[in-house]
C-alpha cells in the first residue's frame, strides 16, 4: 500500500513489552526520512469496542521527541491490540505506522506463586508444587510451560 507522507518518515523498530502484570512499555525510533521537527503520537485500542486511547506518559529523547510510551494499570480486554503511531511536522506530511500485536506474546511473566518443595527423605524424593503466575491476559493456564532447575548442594 502507498501511504501519504514523506518517504521514510514513519517510525521504525516499534516494540512493546508487558511486565509486572499491568505495566506496558512501547518504544520506537524516529523515521530516518523524518524532518527534524517531527513529533510522534501513539494510540492503542485493546478492544474493538473501545475507542483508541492516546499515550498518557511519553518517553522523550534529547530533542524532546516522543520515542516511547509507559502505560500503567493496563487491563487487557482482547488477545490482539491495535497500535497506531502517527506524526506531525510543520512542513511535511508524516507517514503513519500501525500494527496488530498478540499481547500474550509480549508479556514477561512473573514467577509462579506459592512454590512448595516437600522432601520426604525416602525413595519418593521431593515433590514440588506451585500455582500459575498472574498474567495480564486472563487465565489460559494450559498455555504455560514450566522448567524446574535442581541443584544438589
Amino acid at each position: 500500500p502507498v501511504f501519504a507522507g514523506v518517504n521514510g518518515s514513519a517510525i521504525e523498530n516499534f516494540s512493546c513489552v508487558i511486565y509486572n502484570i499491568s505495566f506496558m512499555n512501547c518504544t520506537w525510533q524516529a523515521g530516518r526520512g523524518a524532518p527534524g521537527d517531527t513529533q510522534y503520537f501513539l494510540y492503542w485500542q485493546n478492544s474493538r469496542y473501545d475507542d483508541a486511547m492516546e499515550c498518557e506518559l511519553y518517553i522523550k529523547d534529547e530533542n524532546d521527541r516522543n520515542v516511547g510510551c509507559r502505560f500503567q494499570n493496563v487491563r487487557i480486554n482482547t488477545p490482539i491490540a491495535y497500535f497506531l503511531v502517527n506524526g506531525s511536522s510543520k512542513d511535511s506530511l508524516i507517514q503513519f505506522y500501525d500494527e496488530y500485536i498478540k499481547l500474550y506474546e509480549i508479556e514477561i511473566l512473573t514467577p509462579p506463586l506459592n512454590v512448595i518443595v516437600n522432601c520426604t527423605g525416602d525413595s519418593v524424593g521431593c515433590i514440588v508444587t506451585w500455582q500459575p503466575p498472574l498474567t495480564s491476559h486472563g487465565s489460559k493456564k494450559n498455555c504455560l510451560l514450566y522448567e524446574i532447575g535442581i541443584q544438589n548442594k
